[in-house]
């Protein structure tokens, strides 16, 4: 990609938070090279990442669960303490289904594995700020099979409902749930639409939180 192109493109910030270095300088390297997205920190810890996240523009926050001292929860109530309105991607050797499940309900919008191939990264990064979720299968199935310590009354999900809430537990953008479901996209719009209405949400990564919670033995 040259140069030229880079400036003209509009760029998400990026924030990396992980305690180890090595880690942080070779995907904030690999990410330099990807239109579209500028690293604008590496931070180490929780403090550091309150001071950039209350003096710069950013957009995700690349967040590894285990911080030594601290961890991604503590992460994201300071987060929501100093206002942050962006997405959060994990990046993570691994969690098990409760706090996967804990973290979803928190805000999280999905799961990348630090073993994952660096194009699974990059996928990731561009469907969480596509406004999408992203797990990998791993994460999705515990998810999906963790049982909810509070059930809440909800209404039950139609059979066309129900297809479209698993293409977005899937990642599926509308058209990839269109083609799996063999109907038309503006159908699947009208499905989430109802979805969002249903459950009195606004975005993807709310639906998947708030299905967890209400439609989990639905599913």
């Amino acid at each position: 990609m040259s140069s030229d192109t880079k400036t003209t493109t509009a760029s998400a910030h990026i924030l990396l938070v992980d305690d180890h270095a090595l880690f942080r300088e070779s995907v904030a390297r690999y990410l330099d090279g990807e239109a579209g997205l500028t690293v604008v920190g590496g931070c180490a810890s929780i403090e550091e990442a309150k001071a950039v996240l209350q003096s710069q523009t950013v957009d995700l926050v690349l967040l590894d669960f285990d911080l030594g001292v601290n961890d991604g929860e503590d992460f994201l109530r300071m987060a929501s303490g100093v206002g942050y309105k962006g997405r959060v991607l994990m990046v993570t050797a691994g969690l098990d289904e409760l706090r996967t499940a804990a973290l979803v309900r928190q805000g999280i919008s999905g799961v990348v594995l630090k073993h994952d191939p660096a194009a699974a990264l990059v996928d990731a990064i561009r469907e969480v700020l596509a406004g999408r979720v992203w797990f990998d299968q791993g994460s999705l199935k515990s998810l999906v099979q963790q049982p909810q310590e509070e059930s809440v009354t909800a209404r039950k999900l139609t059979d066309r409902e129900r297809q479209v809430l698993t293409g977005v537990f899937e990642g599926l953008a509308n058209k990839q749930i269109a083609d799996q479901l063999q109907v038309s996209e503006s159908s699947v719009k009208a499905t989430l639409q109802q979805l969002f209405h249903k459950t009195g949400v606004r975005t993807r990564s709310q639906l998947v939180r708030i299905a967890l919670e209400r439609y989990h033995d639905q599913l």
